[in-house]
């Protein structure tokens, strides 16, 4: 049976994207069908105009800091939030534009219409149109999650954070993950009053206890309202357009924005996998194998949509498996194992392989390497707030395991010290390393 494409591509994201590219540049024929935007989560609605957000809340601090380095700043400095948020949808625009060229510059056909899976070789548009495919890719991502809870239509999540048409005053942050704690830090900037609410008493699960706390004490000395064991039972909205927020264990909250920050689910809804006998996991994940596949022999899915990783980088590293492997002729699989990880809150933390207790705990004898030091530029500038980094290593071989570190730039500094912990190398290697002075990153192979 002949089939209208090689490879149909549901969802134009950063795996989407990047399979679709690859798979038409070894020469087979795809299409894409991309419902909202081409660019994806990460692109549109996610890390990039996220952390154009953050380097502008970054500003804040560095104006009150200029005058401990010489320069007079006017006080107080205006700030349009208007400017900011138009220039980065700009940005956005830009970007898109450019995937959307790449696309094509490499004969891969879009469609801009949600498509949904028939069967095990078909996919049927919005406006009815069936199409058939040798092999359907599932690369559509995932959404963000909202507490069931009375009047939770009054909050917002990520998706809308960016088109704000104002700042609020207040805001109600609900979540204690990465997106709660970055948002926070960015709205702090902008000298909103953020309260941060999560249903247990741990920030940031996966990350390195040390590091966490060390963000929280910061966080907290700033001015950001922590409240732990708060799930929340119910948003009441006023005549006057203010949220009275309802938490257990605590007093009801006026705010007059709540962003709901409380993970994301696979966009499996209405996707028609059961046509074709596509398993999904309690959490509405797609179920593949190592190369990406499906229960579905012809139905293949990447990124966010299988909830492995749900990181911009692992689904394009996915993408490209897939691409390779089935068009290319070299079958090739992702390595998930050490992957590094950032929080671009205020300041950022990063890490990379075993955490302390993840190590003592697979490992046994540990080894703790650690840092605990204020940066050179905040002691001119008068600012107490110290950076940390720690180096796990394996007690018995000297291996390093993992690191982890909070301070200015760290995501800049983790990703070159993730290949040494990639590669294997040990603390012997970092102590033969010249240090790099004067430099925070230094600190790296100086360990005691």
């Amino acid at each position: 049976m002949p089939y209208d494409y090689d490879l149909f591509t549901i969802g134009a994201g950063s795996g989407g994207t990047r399979a679709s590219r690859v798979a038409a540049a070894h020469g087979a024929r795809v299409a894409v069908a991309e419902e909202y935007r081409v660019g994806g989560t990460c692109v549109i609605r996610g890390c990039v105009p996220k952390k154009l957000l953050v380097y502008g809340a970054h500003f804040a601090e560095d104006l009150r800091d200029a005058r401990h380095f010489g320069w007079d700043v006017p006080a107080p400095c205006s700030f349009s939030w208007a400017r900011l948020r138009d220039n980065v949808m700009r940005e956005v625009d830009r970007i898109n534009g450019a995937y959307t060229q790449t696309l094509r510059n490499n004969g891969v056909e879009i469609i801009e219409q949600r498509a949904v899976v028939t069967g095990p070789h078909t996919v049927r548009l919005a406006d009815g149109t069936e199409k058939t495919a040798e092999r359907i890719l599932v690369a559509v991502g995932a959404h963000s999650a909202i507490p069931e809870c009375e009047g939770h239509e009054h909050g917002i999540t990520s998706n809308e954070v960016f088109h704000l048409p104002e700042l609020p005053r207040r805001i109600l942050i609900a979540g204690g993950g990465y997106i709660a704690n970055e948002f926070a830090g960015i709205f702090h900037q902008f000298g909103t009053h953020v309260i941060l609410a999560n249903r247990s008493q741990e920030l940031l699960r996966g990350y390195d206890a040390q590091i966490r706390d060390r963000l929280l004490q910061i966080s907290t000395m700033k001015g950001i309202d922590f409240r732990f064991d708060a799930a929340f039972r119910g948003i009441d909205k006023g005549a006057d357009g203010c949220l009275t927020v309802h938490l257990t264990g605590q007093e009801p909250v006026v705010v007059d924005q709540v962003l709901f920050a409380t993970g994301r689910r696979p966009n499996v809804a209405g996707l028609g996998l059961e046509s074709a006998g596509v398993e999904v996991d309690d959490l509405g994940a797609i179920k593949v194998d190592a190369h990406n596949a499906s229960t579905c022999p012809s139905i293949y899915a990447i990124g966010d949509v299988t909830n492995r990783v749900q990181l911009t980088p692992v689904a394009i590293r996915e993408g490209q498996a897939f691409a390779d492997s089935v068009y290319g002729g070299r079958p090739t699989t992702v390595d998930y194992d050490c992957i590094p990880s950032a929080v671009f809150s205020h300041p950022p933390l990063a890490g990379v392989g075993m955490t302390e207790a993840e190590a003592r705990e697979k490992l046994g004898s540990v080894r703790v390497y650690s840092s605990d030091f204020r940066p050179m530029k905040n002691v001119l500038a008068g600012r107490n707030e110290r950076a940390l980094y720690k180096m796990v290593c394996d007690g018995m071989t000297d291996r390093v395991v993992g690191i982890h570190m909070i301070g200015p730039d760290a995501p800049e500094i983790l990703q070159a010290a993730a290949v040494a912990v990639k590669a294997g190398l040990t603390k012997a290697d970092f102590d033969a390393t010249v240090a790099l002075h004067p430099s925070m990153a230094e600190e790296l192979v100086l360990l005691r």
